[in-house]
């Protein structure tokens, strides 16, 4: 079988566990608040116009970004309640949860309200002709008929919000979409297909199974509703107890959402699992994310880089050398919010611009510098973060840097859109093995406008003084090499023969080398 499919059919089953979970709880919690509030809305058209139009924004607004936003919500509410002795996780589960959630109101609120609405008024006129109080109208003539409907707009927020869980990957939760979005910037096609393929047989399953719910309710089949209910309810106690062994013991690695974040993340499970501790991956981070889950314990441990925590963390703009930026970063983060830096793995993974080399030969450029002569006719590729982040604004100021276009990409397609003559510069990483493969130029920095970017362990304030887990990651200190780490991204990166992270982890481990 091949590395890449048997590595993604072992990550299969906990990531569909999770996403099972993860949909269940979100439709259960979307059905808790649509269809009491249907009920009362259908009663009252200032209600319905209020519910319906909140409900309908909701749907507005892209589903990645709600669950970035509930994020810093969640983190600022659990600032507010860790006083009263309450601890509001703000990563993984329960963002994941409410964001789904609100995604899921709409089509049940909706349909819900049209059944209730629509019933034929003769036969709620003969309900009270016999003496019916209001509930038991409710509950024996209006729900009963209006069931098939309301279980229209569930089966539609059913398959909305399996189709959505896969983004939750972004905010640290477990899922399908961890083989998606790792196989998307690894360009690892087989995971992407496994993850896609099975998050489109659970929504098809889903949706048959809540069809002979469907079925079932008008006229009322028993048999039906208790074979669809059954199955659904045995499906999600099998998921559950499959995530039951992990334990609050458990180690919880973070990881961005790139090739090289993968491996390291691999690595640091690797060291762990061999000392007999347990450890879980949450990758597909953004960068500040990532620091504030460590920051407030929802991760204990994962490698940054001493710039992106000296410019985005610490706002500073200098560019002191390598040694003196370690030493005043790890004091700072001691002090607040008082995580540890455990030490520098041994490489640098700077950004630096990059061109093709024919390219920069044809407009004569060597440097930053004389980029900016020619930039006003050239179009920039940039990662996803790039754009937005201090050191952008810091390079472009001191070299007056104004591109004709600029384009943002994830890792992997940026450097094949300089490869294709899409854009003309990226923003490359120093320990990028493609660099060396795909020839590029990396442009010299005369103006030291880039500040020195160290891999960094780093180990959240709850665990900071944890020395069994500094005990475990203290061997990988100083082993790393930028040259090891270029090869490895490499493996991971390249076309032919290409290696999944856990494997290019293994090969780095400097207990491997022995």
């Amino acid at each position: 079988m091949d590395d890449r499919l048997a590595a993604a059919l072992a990550a299969l089953p906990a990531a569909l566990a999770a996403h099972i979970v993860l949909s269940a709880a979100a439709l259960a919690l979307a059905m808790l608040v649509a269809l009491p509030l249907a009920v009362r809305a259908a009663r009252r058209p200032r209600l319905r116009a209020l519910a319906l139009g909140l409900a309908g924004t909701v749907q507005t607004v892209p589903a990645l970004a709600l669950l970035a936003l509930f994020y810093p919500l969640l983190l600022a509410a659990s600032a507010l309640t860790r006083p009263l002795g309450l601890t509001l996780p703000a990563l993984g589960f329960l963002p994941s949860l409410l964001a789904l959630a609100l995604f899921a109101i709409l089509p049940m609120l909706r349909n819900a309200v049209e059944g209730l609405i629509g019933l034929d008024p003769a036969v709620l006129e003969a309900a009270d002709a016999v003496g019916m109080t209001r509930a038991q109208r409710l509950r024996l003539v209006e729900l009963p008929l209006a069931a098939p409907v309301v279980m229209a707009g569930i089966r539609t927020a059913a398959v909305w919000t399996i189709g959505t869980a896969t983004l939750a990957t972004t905010v640290g939760q477990t899922c399908l979409g961890n083989l998606i979005f790792t196989g998307l910037q690894t360009e690892d096609w087989v995971g992407v297909l496994v993850g896609c393929l099975a998050a489109a047989l659970l929504a098809i399953v889903v949706d048959a199974l809540l069809a002979l719910v469907q079925h079932g309710l008008s006229p009322l089949r028993p048999a039906r509703l208790a074979l669809a209910g059954g199955t659904l309810a045995l499906g999600t106690a099998a998921a559950l107890a499959a995530l039951a062994p992990a334990s609050n013991t458990t180690n919880r690695i973070g990881a961005k959402n790139f090739g090289e974040q993968f491996i390291l993340a691999a690595l640091i499970r690797d060291r762990l699992a061999a000392t007999g501790a347990q450890a879980q991956i949450r990758s597909g981070l953004g960068s500040a994310v990532a620091f504030r889950a460590l920051a407030a314990s929802d991760i204990d441990v994962y490698v940054d880089y001493s710039g992106t925590l000296w410019t985005n963390v610490l706002a500073r703009t200098d560019t002191p050398p390598p040694a003196v930026l370690r030493a005043q970063l790890t004091k700072a983060l001691a002090a607040k919010p008082g995580i540890r830096v455990l030490g520098p793995l041994g490489f640098e993974n700077a950004y630096a611009l990059a061109m093709r080399r024919d390219r920069a030969t044809q407009f004569g450029i060597r440097s930053i510098a004389d980029l900016a002569r020619a930039a006003p006719g050239l179009t920039l590729g940039a990662d996803l973060e790039f754009l937005g982040r201090p050191e952008w604004r810091g390079i472009a100021q001191a070299y007056h840097l104004r591109f004709a276009r600029s384009r943002a990409y994830s890792p992997t397609f940026m450097y094949r859109a300089l490869a294709d003559g899409s854009v003309d510069v990226i923003s490359a990483f120093s320990s990028d093995g493609r660099i060396a493969s795909q020839d590029l130029i990396v442009l010299a920095d005369p103006a030291h406008a880039i500040p020195s970017y160290d891999a960094l362990i780093l180990i959240s304030p709850a665990r900071a003084h944890d020395a069994r887990l500094a005990a475990a990651l203290s061997p990988l200190i100083g082993r790393i090499p930028v040259e090891r780490m270029r090869a490895a991204n490499l493996m991971v990166d390249r076309d032919a023969n290409k290696l999944t992270p856990d494997a290019a982890a293994r090969w780095l481990d400097p207990a491997q080398r022995r």
